[in-house]
């Protein structure tokens, strides 16, 4: 087989065959890789006669100049389109208001930078598409909070962390509302919250909120549905279903159980639809209204919960990619008789999604009422699993075959598979980026902000074919520039802001595609020293990131402190007794390094309190006197918890999104040390933007 002729196919298939790697050294994609991925992508590289095939597939379709249904471009800047019309050609573009604009493409064919911010429609000799303009900039946490020079502050919280009375073992919306006014209360400008994307009802063993089902949609389990039907048909369905007891055992417990206490709000939101449909509620109207908005995207979805449950009611298999054929795509004719004889439970899903819905819509509003200028930051998966409903309903879009992950680096010699799959490039400009637009709209539809996970996701992914381990995949490069206009645009239209997770390798030129369009990066004190473990000092942060002391995937200030990440790591025999020795010993090397760089403040240390007390007040002093536009302080560092959510690298070895916080959500803020550090935090806020100003 030709190597060179294979590798020309990936380039133009968007694959890196050349690459380089965490540690600036250069790696080339092995060609037995190069096929795997590139059948994945559905351009087949068996053999040579393959390879030319593909080759001729994708050449002609460059060749035929087939107009894609969406094109993007900046505000006032002019689009170039020659490679479908001649020069001078007239066109009419029908603005979203109504308006119709006559223009003419220049002399070389660019249509004038005249058309206006949002989606327009261009009417061009004989043809159509939709053009996406996007204005300069991302809303901004200067426009969020009315602020030319913003020095806000915010919290992180894991939302079924958190506890309130009635919550049947894990946190729901409700206990959001709670924290989110009494953040409010305080000055707060942003909580930014755990994903809560759609999961696999059939299957509650399935937790992560970075493993979904569907990215477009939410997960019911955390709905509160006392404050939509209130509390008297929520305590009519406890009695129905005799969950008191159970509901109460699971609210004791020190550990989420998810499989049990999903089951049992599963039983609980069954007994509310019964009484919901067979009545006649007031909200009836609403209900019907929300299924009549969310269209086929809300049918196909309820569909696909109602596909899976009736596998696992025969013991079939769950995953769509091995499902008999009338089931394998939602526009087959099959699925219309069972939507029919399924017509109840797909309401229940649908119904599930309504709760949800309007639960996480009034936590917003919480929010806001109680004077944040954000509110909750929404949090987005780098992908989505490639057996769920997204990846179903959206075939053409997702690269189902194909995982996502990272590959070999220093801290991950073995690589990483995060089980998810990613958008086609090819098929998302086929279909208008459709699948794109919608996924941002679902995620901004009830929140003042968007956190990106993976953010470089937007320009490349590493993806893996499925079997295969992590060090055999390639980079897949994206249209970063059309994605960062949609997200431009989208961000402007919903009047929120985008924040990109940018930690690890970042694609050279990315960061300043980031900060042009206001979408800010992320910076964490744990992260930001020199080789020498030197901090960097306060002044030297970047104002174009936001400020963290953590994050989930990390130890909290206090479990870093005293290296807990390592005591699991050693104790679930993730690394040998050598490299724990090597690994402390670095740690109390950075301790001394953070302590050095805490102590340039005169107001830290200052007193004889704890240690560990000290250190996490001067490091949230620290980062609130730094000069990024918005500090985000997790929870669990405001309170001072030891134990960190999610250990990499583990499933059930370690409680990953298990761990709950200690305290009722109304009354956490009112805890002695968290009340202390939000207090300094906000001072130290309102000292940075009178020095900035």
């Amino acid at each position: 087989m030709s190597d060179a002729q294979l590798e020309i196919l990936a380039s133009r298939a968007g694959l890196a065959v050349d690459w380089i790697d965490a540690n600036g050294r250069p790696q080339k994609v092995r060609p037995e890789v190069l096929r795997k991925v590139l059948a994945g992508l559905g351009h087949p590289a068996d053999t040579d006669q393959a390879i030319e095939n593909s080759l001729q597939e994708l050449q002609l379709a460059q060749q035929q100049k087939h107009l894609p249904p969406l094109l993007t471009a900046d505000a006032g800047k002019g689009l170039d389109l020659a490679h479908y019309f001649a020069a001078d050609t007239a066109c009419e573009v029908h603005l979203e208001n109504g308006t119709v604009l006559h223009l003419h493409l220049d002399q070389d064919a660019v249509l004038p930078g005249k058309v206006p911010v949002g989606y327009q429609t261009v009417h061009i000799a004989g043809q159509h598409f939709t053009l996406a303009v996007a204005p300069a900039q991302c809303h901004s946490v200067a426009a969020a909070t009315d602020s030319a020079t913003p020095r806000a502050w915010g919290l992180t919280v894991q939302l079924y962390a958190l506890q309130r009375a009635g919550d049947g073992g894990f946190g729901d919306t409700l206990a959001l509302e709670s924290l989110v006014r009494a953040a409010g209360e305080r000055g707060a400008d942003a909580l930014a919250i755990s994903p809560l994307h759609a999961m696999f009802s059939c299957d509650p063993q399935r937790y992560s909120p970075y493993s979904p089902s569907s990215r477009l949609f939410l997960n019911s389990l955390y709905a509160a549905p006392e404050a939509i039907l209130g509390e008297q048909a929520l305590r009519q369905a406890i009695d129905i279903t005799g969950l008191a007891d159970e509901l109460q055992q699971l609210e004791a417990l020190p550990l989420i159980d998810w499989p049990r206490a999903a089951r049992a709000k599963q039983r609980l939101l069954r007994a509310l639809y019964d009484g919901f449909r067979l009545g006649t509620h007031a909200l009836a109207t609403d209900f019907a209204r929300f299924r009549q908005m969310g269209g086929e995207a809300l049918e196909n979805h309820c569909r696909f919960e109602a596909l899976q449950a009736a596998c696992t009611a025969r013991g079939e298999s769950t995953d769509w990619r091995h499902w008999p054929a009338a089931w394998h795509h939602p526009d087959n004719p099959a699925l219309v008789a069972f939507a029919e004889e399924q017509a109840e439970e797909i309401g229940f899903y649908a119904f599930s999604q309504w709760l949800i819905a309007r639960s996480l819509e009034r936590a917003q509003n919480a929010a806001r009422n109680s004077g944040m200028g954000i509110g909750l930051i929404a949090d987005l998966a780098v992908g989505a699993d490639g057996g769920g409903s997204q990846a179903w309903s959206r075939q053409d879009e997702l690269l189902a075959e194909l995982t996502v992950g990272a590959p070999p680096d220093i801290l991950n010699r073995a690589g990483q598979s995060w089980g998810i799959s990613a958008f086609a490039p090819e098929g998302l400009k086929r279909h208008g980026f459709r699948a794109f637009i919608e996924m941002l709209r679902a995620n901004f539809a009830h929140a003042g902000g968007l956190r990106i996970d993976h953010v470089m996701g937007l320009q490349r992914l590493w993806v893996i074919p499925l079997g295969s381990p992590p060090s055999d995949g390639a980079y897949l490069y994206y249209p970063v520039d059309d994605l960062l206009r949609l997200l431009t645009l989208e961000s402007a239209r919903h009047q929120a802001v985008v924040l990109g997770e940018d930690l690890g390798t970042v694609p050279e030129g990315l960061r300043e595609k980031l900060g042009a369009r206001a979408i800010l990066g992320m910076r964490v004190l744990l992260f930001e020293q020199e080789y020498d473990h030197r901090f960097r000092p306060i002044l030297d942060w970047p104002d174009d990131a936001l400020a963290i002391t953590s994050t989930h995937d990390l130890p909290t200030l206090n479990g870093w402190w005293h290296a807990r990440d390592i005591d699991w790591n050693t104790q679930l025999g993730l690394i040998d007794n050598s490299t724990a020795d090597h690994w402390r010993e670095t740690r109390e090397r950075e301790r001394e390094g953070l302590r050095r760089a805490l102590s340039s403040d005169p107001q830290n240390f200052s007193d004889e309190s704890h240690e560990t007390d000290q250190v996490l007040d001067a490091s949230v002093r620290f980062l609130g006197h730094t000069r990024a536009p918005l500090v985000l302080l997790p929870l669990e560092d405001a309170l001072g918890v030891e134990e960190q959510a999610n250990l990499p690298g583990t499933l059930d070895s370690h409680p990953n999104w298990r761990r709950r916080l200690p305290g009722d959500s109304s009354q956490l803020l009112d805890d002695v040390d968290a009340a202390r550090r939000l207090e300094l935090l906000a001072c130290a806020r309102l000292q940075a933007a009178e020095r900035d100003r």
